[in-house]
């Protein structure tokens, strides 16, 4: 009964909040080369991220699988000043789950780290973790400690330097986006100096990579804060979706809720109109730390009845149904913390060639979420596109990243679309995004940069108001533009 109410509602915590994982990142498979820990790619190739749509032309692709230290830094830097001197962007990736080729450089030298250490320090209450590790791999060196990571994204494939240079948040309360739990990190500047970085020390580096795309220096380490892994049981509200802001204000703001989220009603006839809101707190017993668990079947069945919504009225009311009263009637089922996040976003793979995954976030405040309500239903149902998901997140301030989207306490919306692979649905979802954004950005709020670069220039700088002090400091840092990708060619290099 555990297995099936958490791996079921993970699917609505998280399972769609992270980025798909509907499409390999690259169109051809590098050659190992194991004598020296690098693999290079043919010329020519071509490479792709989770959107299926963002197929870049790059000059060299390798993969980097040293052991952290020395050897690898002398390894990023000789790439940067071979590319360097040729006059190619160069850019580093682990996943590259984002959607608009933000870790792509055209027609440079793109390089992947696949190699991840993880060395806790429990009396610390830290980590120190190359920036090509995966979140699994964290899970999986915490968990026996008795430890988990204090926030990271909702799926374990990401990177974790990833989830930090586009400055992901997680669903643990109260916390802020990941970076705000990071003591400090290593990484080599354009210039080949390998610099340290924190929020005390070379504290402006530090604001600009977090958040910055890989736009100001190449990670190469950080030392992350990490939680006590605890028991947890869940608790479930349904709600009016109008009644959902301050309810979860409320949660957020109680101490014995350490995990929270809220899920939407996607149903056309009552589309966001109801609301279920799921906290998490501490067991009375936190004796029984059973091992981190990952997918089972019951996951695979979710999956099915998530898959099975797409252009089907009753499978989305069966869902919701399911959610909000099957579920909750089963128990609950308590689970352990590193449980509830150890999930693979290739769980929701869509496996269907002809459509894609594709996200959207939005982020606003709590005091304007029912506006935001408002403006979704009279924007999405409108549209070409299938609505499969929204989850609601909590998003403390963040006020030391430079492209902040939370400069206060924010509800963050992720939302799922199945997009047709089509002019038709590609123009559609550009339409429907750049009046969804017009509208949260009348209230305050702000969309996430990770996802299609289908927002205009001046959609950017109203929303974050930083932009362009962040491309005129990476000016400054970068004077030859080395480390450029898609959303820089995109969006910054004009302003």
């Amino acid at each position: 009964m555990t297995n099936l109410t958490r791996r079921t509602l993970l699917l609505g915590a998280g399972g769609v909040a992270g980025w798909t994982a509907s499409a390999m990142f690259r169109a051809h498979l590098p050659i190992y080369d194991g004598t020296r820990g690098v693999a290079s790619a043919p010329p020519g190739d071509v490479l792709n991220d989770a959107s299926e749509l963002s197929a870049t032309p790059v000059h060299k692709h390798i993969i980097l699988t040293q052991d952290p230290g020395d050897a690898l830094v002398d390894a990023v830097r000789a790439e940067m000043k071979e590319a360097g001197a040729a006059g190619r962007p160069f850019n580093i990736g682990a996943a590259r789950h984002s959607m608009g080729g933000h870790a792509i450089p055209r027609d440079g030298q793109a390089i992947t780290f696949d190699n991840g250490s993880v060395d806790p320090d429990t009396g610390n209450g830290t980590f120190k973790v190359h920036a090509g590790a995966r979140w699994s791999q964290v899970i999986a060196t915490l968990d026996p400690l008795g430890f988990s990571p204090k926030v990271m994204q909702s799926n374990n494939d990401f990177g974790v330097a990833s989830t930090f240079c586009v400055n992901a948040h997680g669903w643990p309360v109260p916390f802020g986006p990941m970076g705000a739990t990071v003591r400090s990190i290593r990484m080599v500047l354009p210039s080949g100096e390998l610099v340290t970085c924190s929020p005390t020390e070379n504290s402006a580096l530090f604001a600009h990579a977090m958040g910055g795309y890989g736009l100001i220096g190449a990670l190469v380490d950080l030392e992350v804060e990490m939680a006590k892994n605890t028991r947890l049981t869940p608790s479930f509200e349904v709600m009016p979706a109008t009644a959902f802001a301050t309810a979860f204000e409320t949660a957020v703001q109680d101490p014995a809720v350490t995990m929270a989220y809220g899920r939407l009603n996607v149903e056309r006839g009552a589309f966001f109109d109801e609301a279920l809101l799921i906290t998490y707190r501490e067991t009375p017993d936190q004796s029984d730390l059973s091992a981190a668990s990952g997918s089972g079947a019951m996951s695979q069945i979710a999956s099915r009845v998530y898959r099975g919504q797409l252009g089907n009225e009753r499978m989305k009311k069966f869902r919701w149904w399911s959610e909000t009263v099957a579920f909750p009637s089963l128990g609950g089922g308590e689970v352990t913390r590193n449980s509830l996040i150890n999930e693979p976003v290739v769980t929701l793979d869509d496996g269907d060639p002809a459509r894609v995954d594709i996200l959207h976030e939005y982020f606003v405040g709590f005091d304007r979420f029912n506006d935001f309500l408002i403006a979704c239903q009279e924007v999405i149902p409108a549209s070409y596109q299938e609505f499969l998901n929204v989850t609601l997140r909590f998003v403390n301030t963040d006020a030391q990243s430079t492209l902040s989207y939370a400069p206060v306490p924010r509800i963050a919306a992720v939302m799922s679309f199945s997009q047709e692979l089509t002019a038709r649905g590609e123009a559609d979802m550009q339409r429907m995004t750049r009046e969804l954004i017009d509208r949260v950005a009348e209230i305050g709020g702000a969309y996430y940069l990770p996802y299609r670069p289908h927002p205009t220039r001046d959609q950017l700088v109203k929303t974050y108001p930083a932009a362009p002090a962040f491309a005129a400091a990476k000016r400054e840092i970068d004077p030859d533009l080395l480390l450029r990708n898609n959303f820089w060619d995109t969006y910054l290099e004009s302003l």
